[in-house]
């Protein structure tokens, strides 16, 4: 089973895009070095950046440009 489940993540975000690039940019904020916002049974940085915005730790803003 996928933990955490893609009906939890798209109830936190508009689309599974947003979810992706969200997703992508904790990843990488994680890689180099950030605190995790939650404990988490994975210790890869997608899996924690999933268990974080499942959590709702993790906001973002939809801008012109892109997601910030």
């Amino acid at each position: 089973m996928i933990n955490p489940s893609i009906d939890v993540l798209t109830s936190k975000v508009d689309s599974k895009y947003s979810l992706v690039v969200a997703a992508a940019k904790r990843a990488r904020q994680i890689v180099e070095g950030a605190p995790a916002l939650v404990e988490s049974e994975s210790y890869k940085p997608v899996s924690q950046a999933l268990f974080e915005i499942a959590a709702g730790k993790i906001t973002y803003e939809r801008t012109k440009t892109g997601i910030k």
